[in-house]
């Protein structure tokens, strides 16, 4: 090879390794994305996330396949929907063969690091260098103090980065922030929670976490703004799913599997625009390959790169995004399947015989449920909302159908209405050929054998 060749060589790859955008994805723990006041939130004061929105592509229909932290982690770093990855259950594990973001992005020359909480396994199937500063513990009260230098330090060092810091705020015991700039008597309370005493005081604590996150959101900005890399930094911010309220956390309504998610890439995103393209968690991953300058396998990856939309080229991706539950360990088994084309959402309830029962909410001497008693020790007489949403949560048609843009809290079930029946069979019909695709059984993936063989490493249904 002659010199002038060899040089021309060198230049482009050094040029290549520049142009590789760094990744920042910011995760809050159990947040309501219609709590945020960029989603329509009344209460909430984010400041930090409202600015960062007026510099972003706002992301109005973003999903997450399951409501609970395990599974929907398990599906953004690996880009596989539950099933396929193994993670289909809460507190299980992903396949030991799983591959998730280091084992892509590092072949890339990325360095890819996590800090704070984790909530998946195994750990060789999610190797990422471990990052300090952040808990990684969500139940802790109250939260450790966070440093960050491990964040900074991992900025700084030679790029490019990928670096996921997964806060624990607002997920329980609500013990974090200024609870006095949420006066329990002057919030407005979403529609699907009942109005008592003990509701609005939760509520409030919950309100201030939020609060609280958002200003670990500044914090961690403000680390990357010094460091230089902004300009040449992805930054990615999502809600995770709905917090531990009855309606939102462990179910299938918009309240629980609708996610917020911010993205800022100076110079490449729009500034202060909002998108109607659908997308899910496990379109995360391939993006960022792609991003990356890699090639996501369509045979590997559930999702699909929504890089075009990122930089404005498009506003739709996906014509469906897809959601599931299966309840152990958090009560009885109680499987749901549910669809969204955007603009209606189809459940499935495939045990609606069953009373819905969920421990954490429901369960006698929780620490953080004194507000269900209130709901169950209502009068019917003068007091029948909280009955009815009492009942709501307990017990479900065989069948939902919601049309979004005027009930975003699912609560004007459409699924009899004879007029909306082709919007039903379609839905449905779509569902079906997912769930083939998936190979998901139904039922039968929501019973203690197939959990434990999830925890063992030894999956018994979905594809190898």
């Amino acid at each position: 090879m002659n010199p002038l060749t060899l040089l021309v060589l060198l230049c482009t790859t050094l040029v290549s390794a520049a142009a590789k955008p760094n990744f920042l994805i910011i995760l809050a723990d159990d947040c309501t994305v219609t709590d945020l006041p960029l989603y329509g939130g009344e209460n909430a004061k984010t400041p930090n996330l409202d600015r960062l929105a007026k510099e972003s592509l706002v992301f109005d229909k973003a999903y997450v396949s399951m409501a609970m932290c395990q599974p929907c982690r398990s599906e953004l770093y690996s880009g596989q929907f539950p099933l396929r990855n193994g993670a289909a259950w809460n507190h299980s594990a992903s396949r030991p063969d799983t591959k998730s973001l280091p084992h892509f992005l590092k072949p890339l020359g990325y360095r890819v690091g996590l800090a704070g909480k984790s909530h998946v396994v195994p750990q060789k199937a999610f190797p990422f260098d471990q990052v300090p500063g952040f808990d990684d513990n969500c139940v802790r009260n109250p939260t450790r103090p966070h440093d960050l230098a491990g964040i900074r330090d991992y900025m700084a060092a030679d790029p490019p980065f990928c670096l996921v810091v997964a806060l624990v705020e607002p997920h329980v015991p609500w013990v974090m922030g200024d609870t006095s700039a949420y006066p329990p008597r002057r919030l407005k309370l979403p529609p699907y929670l009942a109005d008592t005493a003990a509701t609005r005081e939760n509520f409030s604590r919950y309100l201030a976490e939020i609060t609280y996150m958002d200003s670990q959101v500044g914090e961690i900005l403000d680390v990357l703004e010094k460091t230089g890399r902004a300009d040449d930094t992805l930054v990615l911010f999502s809600s995770e799913q709905g917090a531990q309220f009855p309606g939102c956390k462990w179910t299938n309504w918009e309240s629980g599997v609708h996610t917020a998610l911010i993205a800022r890439w100076p110079e490449k995103t729009p500034v202060g625009q909002r998108t109607p393209a659908l997308v899910q968690y496990a379109d995360v991953t391939p993006t960022l390959i792609d991003l990356a300058g890699g090639k996501p396998d369509p045979e590997r990856f559930d999702g699909r790169s929504f890089a075009g939309v990122l930089r404005g080229e498009r506003d739709r991706h996906r014509e469906f995004a897809y959601s599931l539950h299966n309840n152990l360990p958090e009560g009885p088994a109680y499987p749901i399947r549910s669809i969204t084309d955007g603009t209606h959402r189809y459940i499935r309830n495939l045990k609606p015989d069953a009373l819905y029962v969920e421990k954490h909410v429901m369960g006698p001497g929780r620490e953080h449920n004194d507000y269900w008693a209130s709901w169950l020790g209502a009068n019917p007489l003068n007091q029948p909302k909280v009955c009815k949403l009492a009942a709501r949560y307990m017990t479900r048609p065989k069948e939902e159908l919601y049309e979004l843009s005027g009930d975003r809290h699912n609560l004007r079930n459409l699924a009899s209405d004879p007029t909306r029946s082709g919007d039903l069979q379609r839905l449905s019909a779509a569902l079906d050929a997912w769930l083939e695709n998936q190979q998901d059984p139904g039922a039968p993936v929501d019973t203690p054998k197939a959990l434990k063989a999830s925890r063992e490493g030894k999956h018994l249904h979905g594809q190898p």
